[in-house]
Parts: C-alpha cells; structure tokens; sequence
C-alpha cells in the first residue's frame, strides 16, 4: 500500500486552490461540501468560480501564485495547467510540510483524490494509487447503485441517537444487537422511506424490549427488465441486496439473483407454457407465507410489473392479507427491444400512436380492438403473440390492415442469443413458421426505420416469402420457401 487513506477533517479549516480553470473548478465544487474556507489564487477565473466569489463562499486572490500562499493552509490543490506554476505550488507546500495534490501528477502530490461516493455523513473513498482512474469510477458507479439516495439520512439518524442508547442500554453486547435490528430492520426502511413517525414508533418499541414491533415482513414486487442485468434500476438493486427471500419468475435472467444476498432464500415460480406451471393463487400464498413470517420478500418478474406481469393480483392479496406492498418498476421488453434494434416507437408525423397489447388470453378468443390496431399511422407492440401470430395476422387484415404493413420480432431481447427479424404483416405467419422463432419475443407492427430517416441495422435479419409466379406450376407447398436477407 503506497498511498494511506485517511479522512482529513477540514471543519473551519483553510484550504487553498492553486488556478482558475475547469480543474480548479472542479476541486472547489467537491470542497464545498465540506465546511472548509475555499481561496482561489489565479489571475483569471471561470464565471462559475466568479460567482461564488461575488456570493462569498469563496475568496478569490486575482493574482499568480506566491510561495507565502500555502502559509496557514490545510491542504492545498493545484490545478493550473502549467506545469512549472503547478511544480512552484507543490515545492512551496512540501516546504511548509503542506500536503498538496497537483492535477494529474501524482509525482508532484503527497496525496490523491479518490473517487468519492458521497452519502454524507457515509463516505466511501476509492482509489486505485493513481493506476487505473477508470476501475476507480467502475467501483464507484456500484456502489452508488447499492446505496439508496438519502443512505446519510440513516447514518445521521444513528448519530443523533447515540447517547440515547448508550444510556438506555448499558450492556454492549446488547447495544450492538439493537443497532443491528435498527439499522438493518423495519427502522432503517421507515428512515429511508421518510417515515418519521414509523421511525419513532419502531425505536420506543426497540427500547422497550421490542413490544408492539410489527410480526409480519413485506413484499416488494420488482421489475427485472427484459434481460439485461445492467437494465435494473438502483432501486431494484437495493431491493435484491435487503431481500431475505426471492420469488422468482421463469423469464427473470439467473444473473440478476447475482446481485442478491447470498443467503436469500430462493423460490422458483415459473410459468413455462405448456409445462409446469405455478398457479397465481399458489404464487400468492407463498408470499403472504413468507411476509407473515416476518421476511422481507422480493418478487422479481420479466420486464414491468404492472405490464402483463399480474402485479396487481399479488398486491390486492397482500393488501388483504394486511402485508405492506411496493412496486419497483422496470424496463419494459417493448422499450427494451425496440432500443436494442434502434426502432423508434413513436415518429413525428407518422406515429403518434403506441399500444403495448398481449397476444395470448386464458379465454378461448383473444378479444382486441382490431379496427383501432389496424388504422393508419398506429403501431404497438405484442407481447406473448407468437404462438397466436396467424390469428393476429388475420384479424389485422380483415380489419383493413395493409398487407405491407412493416413486422419486426425481436426474440430473447437483450440477452445473449437475441434476435431480429424485419418482415410484413403478409409474411408474419410464415416467417413465425419457418424461422421457428418460439422463444420469449415481441412482435412490433406498423414501425419502419425508412420513416425515420434511419438505416436498418445489418443485425437485423428481413424475411420475404418467396412468391410464386403466376404461370408457375410449382407445388404451392414448395412456393413458401423463405427468402431471408443477410
């Protein structure tokens, strides 16, 4: 370890900025999130660093750097640009025994800035010793993503009630087990919801003995998107990481349950049509089984929830069952795929109109507004419509539908074994067929990128059904032959 992190405490201290530019900028805007008195040395500066001096939050010296500037300081930053003024304000701190950072030159430094994840009072420093600055912003950009937003409002809550519970609870064994339960338990989910009053409420029960504290757990439905671990958003992801168990859907990727505890209980409840299938009523048994049990519960589905994801048969149950219930929503598949390809979903001046509809139903007819779906200038996206796609496509047609009107299917989006094919409302069936495109897909009708002004990506692969001459005297079964596109 060459470089020691520590944490320098610049409460009223002084601290001084060597130049004027967007580097010294920079220094100064992450230097007022401390309670440190800024001053600025350069004979010019930027109308962001000008400001704060009209504003008084930081002293500006319009002038060159001098030796007897670094006297009295804490720390001092230089970010010039010039080498040789940077060098002059690095020899002149290490004179004084001043630790100095130079932009850049860590040669010139006694110490590095690490990337900062700022959850103040909670700050975490990460540093690489000036290797690889870019592993430094990947670590960093993780934990952001684990840490809610407001994670200080917690760690400020705990310091405020510090004395209390030293006094309360003299026996340190005891004490650490109640910071435990706070800060890991309903407390710290009652802080970081903004609860005050829940807060209060669960603490006077804690130091109490824990009489009146709630019996049951709760439930979070969670959008996993469409495939793409990276797709999950930073709620889901703190979702996963508080979870105790995991109510997991057959099209969730294995590689989100990654992101999870270790030691989350995992209950596999997939719908594989025509296989085993896990019934919706048993699916909301077993996560008012387990919110009763006290356990926080993360219910991870494909997508969004409240798209064809049944979210709102699993909150009515909890609700009744008194269980408290939230929704973290995800990336849709229609957005996701439709991104992946680079097919716009709307356009100015030729769809001003996006449906998302299913393309399967427990009833035996699948009852859709087929006039409205067929109009011009409409396009939607269908989801679970492949094994229907014949009956789509007639009922498009028949209800004035163009023969021409542009499919693109997009199956398995996201994920590694994607694909795309571009074909027609005409062809839909036997591109379907003959391309035996059976995997988790959304059909998009009535987008084209030529209407765009867009090229079609050269990974997306276009069916034509070959078609039969009118003198031909081929077999018609021979005339469906598939002419696919490079």
């Amino acid at each position: 370890m060459k470089y020691f992190p520590l944490f320098a405490d610049l409460e009223n201290a002084d601290v001084l900025v060597v130049g004027g530019g967007e580097q010294a900028a920079q220094k100064v805007r992450l230097l007022r999130k401390t309670e440190a008195r800024v001053t600025v040395v350069a004979e010019a500066v930027t109308d962001e660093l000008w400001q704060l001096g009209e504003q008084g939050a930081i002293w500006i010296v319009p002038r060159n750097f001098e030796a007897r500037d670094v006297e009295g300081q804490r720390l001092v930053y230089a970010a010039t640009g010039n080498r040789v003024l940077d060098a002059a304000a690095s020899a002149a701190a290490k004179a004084k025994g001043v630790p100095v950072n130079v932009v850049d030159a860590p040669e010139l430094s006694t110490f590095i800035m690490p990337a900062i994840v700022d959850r103040a009072p909670v700050t975490v420093a990460i540093g690489t010793e000036g290797a690889a600055p870019v592993l430094a912003r990947e670590i960093k950009s993780k934990i952001e993503a684990l840490l809610p937003a407001n994670f200080g409002a917690l760690a400020s809550r705990a310091q405020g009630l510090r004395k209390l519970i030293a006094r309360t609870v003299p026996n340190a064994r005891a004490r650490r087990r109640l910071w435990e339960r706070l800060l890991l338990g309903p407390f710290r989910r009652a802080v970081l919801s903004g609860a005050a009053s829940e807060a209060d409420r669960i603490l006077g029960a804690e130091l109490h003995g824990g009489a009146g504290l709630p019996a049951v757990g709760r439930v979070s439905l969670i959008g996993c998107g469409p495939g793409d671990p990276d797709l999950l958003t930073l709620k889901a992801l703190q979702r996963l990481q508080e979870a105790d168990v995991l109510v997991v859907d057959r099209l969730v990727n294995p590689q989100v349950l990654e992101y999870a505890r270790r030691d989350a209980e995992r209950i596999f409840v997939g719908k594989t049509p025509g296989g085993p299938t896990t019934s919706q009523a048993e699916i909301n048994r077993v996560l008012v089984r387990e919110a009763t049990a006290g356990k926080i519960v993360a219910r991870l589905k494909g997508g969004d929830p409240f798209i064809f994801g049944r979210a709102a048969e699993e909150m009515a149950a909890l609700q009744k069952a008194g269980i408290p219930v939230d929704v973290v929503p995800g990336v849709t598949a229609a957005h996701a795929c439709a991104a992946r390809v680079g097919l716009p979903v709307t356009l100015r001046e030729h769809v001003r109109q996006f449906s998302v509809v299913t393309g399967a139903t427990a009833d035996a007819e699948l009852a859709l507004d087929w006039q409205a779906l067929a109009a011009k200038g409409t396009a939607f996206a269908v989801y679970m419509g492949v094994g229907n796609a014949p009956f789509i496509r007639r009922n498009l047609l028949d209800a004035g539908a163009a023969p021409e009107t542009p499919v693109v299917i997009v199956e398995n989006g996201t994920h590694e074994n994607e694909r795309a094919v571009a074909t027609t409302l005409q062809d839909l069936t036997d591109c379907v067929a003959q391309l035996e495109i059976s995997g988790p897909a959304v059909i998009f009708v009535g987008l084209d990128w030529t209407d765009a002004g867009l090229e079609r990506p050269a990974a997306v692969t276009v069916y034509r059904r070959q078609r039969r001459p009118a003198n031909s005297r081929t077999h018609p079964e021979r005339a469906l032959t598939a002419k696919v596109d490079p």
